[in-house]
This record gives C-alpha cells, structure tokens and sequence, in this order.
C-alpha cells in the first residue's frame, strides 16, 4: 500500500488540509463549511483510488487546532479509504494493471 502526503496550509483567513495525489494537490477547506469542496475531493480520491490501495500520512509540526482536526480527519479518511476500495475490489471496478 503507497503513502501519500498530506500538509496543512495555513493562511491569515483560512486553513487547508492539502491532500497530494498523482502530481496535483487536493485542498479541503477546514474554515468553512463547504460540502462541495470535499464532495469534489472525494471524488479525485475515488478515481485514484481505482489504481491500488493508499493511505495518509499527516506531515506537520505544529501543535494547534488545525493539526488536531486534521489528524482525526485522515484517521477517517483512511479507514473510509479501505472501505471504499474493499467495494471497488468487490464489484470488480478496479483498474487493470
């Protein structure tokens, strides 16, 4: 199973969870609360997702708010991750290599 990066952004009036993912990155907002931008995440997710099997890894230093929330949402995501690729793998809609 490949690892991937993910990194907080933080701005003067907004914070990122940036998710990297095959030479672009994902940014969920997590200053607002915005279904769509995550729903749009989710999606790129899935579609790479049909490749092979990757988790999270949280790279950041900074002991604050965004960092806490940030490492409980990968702790989901990549149980949410398994799962999902479980159903994939089940209904035979991974990608051939």
């Amino acid at each position: 199973m490949e690892t991937k990066k993910a990194t907080i952004k933080r701005e003067t009036s907004n914070a990122y969870l940036v998710l990297e993912i095959t030479g672009k990155k994902l940014e969920i907002i997590l200053t607002d609360d915005n279904p769509n931008n995550i729903m749009s995440a989710f999606n790129s997710l899935l579609k790479e997702l049909k490749k092979g099997l990757f988790q999270y890894n949280l790279e950041d230093k900074t002991d604050d708010l965004y960092f806490h929330i940030s490492k409980e949402y990968i702790k989901q995501l990549n149980s949410e991750l398994k799962a999902v690729y479980a159903e994939l793998k089940d209904y035979d809609l991974l990608e051939k290599k």
